[in-house]
């Protein structure tokens, strides 16, 4: 485990799927991220690469062959190399090998940085393409935060807040753990906040599109901001595991989505997708802020 630390909080990242696994505030000693108690979701805060959710039957097809890839992809699951230690940032590498290559065909330098200023932690990725033709692919985060404010005989949890109130809509996770074409719009209360609580999610993972927002504040029971997740990723994951009464909640930024419902076209033209020519890079970072 590799550790970064300021005078207001220290982070911790496992090598194993380069993932964040500790926010500690400094000041009260408390931490934010989920601590993966598998009783509810074993992991803290994934990176979900070469996709992101499921597949339809958990296969997908290029160039006329299937490939068979579980969901969120395998490298939160591999072992990365650090290549970066400095007191501020931490920076570790993962490449194709004879094992990703018989799931996912395509060469690859993925690079996962985990960047700490003030109250601030920037995720960094970078993606590269190493390869001879055109690299396809998905990313994005997965990242678990304790509720605020968590009693178990209670079914309250906190709001979220979003910097952009009006219009919102989202689209839920149906068969298979892939996506149905229906949209319904996100109701939020008369102070234009998304209350949470112990059936906000009970139709699993809340999916917003097309760029609604580029803000999310989880907020206490009083309506005081407890962190934000900034992002420009075009697609956002809101979820806590369903019927489950767990005490965190994910807020995710995805370049990528899962399968629609029946999805069985070419791995190219799946939604949201990403691509690289060979030597072509892809750069984007998201931000989590701590507020108290």
């Amino acid at each position: 485990m590799k550790t970064l630390s300021n005078n207001q909080l220290t982070i911790q990242v496992s090598p194993h799927g380069a993932e964040l696994s500790s926010i500690i505030n400094n000041a009260t000693g408390k931490e934010y991220l989920w601590q993966a108690d598998p009783a509810y979701w074993k992991r803290h805060s994934p990176v979900l690469f070469p996709i992101v959710g499921s597949l339809w039957n958990n296969e997908y097809h290029h160039k006329g062959v299937a490939y068979q890839l579980s969901q969120h992809g395998f490298a939160r699951d591999k072992e990365f190399e650090l290549i970066k230690e400095s007191d501020t940032e931490l920076r570790f590498k993962l490449q194709e090998s004879e094992d990703t290559l018989k799931l996912y065909p395509f060469p690859f330098n993925l690079e996962i940085g985990y960047r700490l200023a003030g109250n601030q932690i920037e995720v960094i990725w970078f993606v590269e393409n190493t390869g001879k033709e055109e690299l396809h692919f998905q990313i994005g985060a997965h990242p678990a935060f304790y509720y605020p404010y968590y009693n178990e005989e209670s079914q309250q949890r906190g709001f979220f807040s979003f910097d952009r109130q009006e219009g919102l809509t989202y689209k839920l996770i149906q068969e298979k753990g892939c996506i149905g074409d229906q949209e319904y719009p996100l109701i939020l209360n008369t102070e234009g906040l998304l209350p949470l609580d112990t059936h906000t999610f009970d139709k699993d993972a809340l999916v917003l599109e097309n760029s609604q927002i580029k803000r999310v504040d989880l907020l206490d029971h009083d309506g005081s901001s407890y962190l934000t997740v900034h992002f420009t990723a075009p697609v956002v994951g809101l979820w806590s595991p369903p019927a489950k009464n767990a005490p965190f909640v994910c807020i995710e930024p995805w370049y990528g989505r899962c399968d629609r419902v029946n999805y069985t076209g070419e791995y190219k033209d799946k939604d949201w997708m990403q691509h690289l020519q060979p030597g072509e890079v892809f750069n984007a970072s998201y931000f989590i802020e701590i507020h108290k």
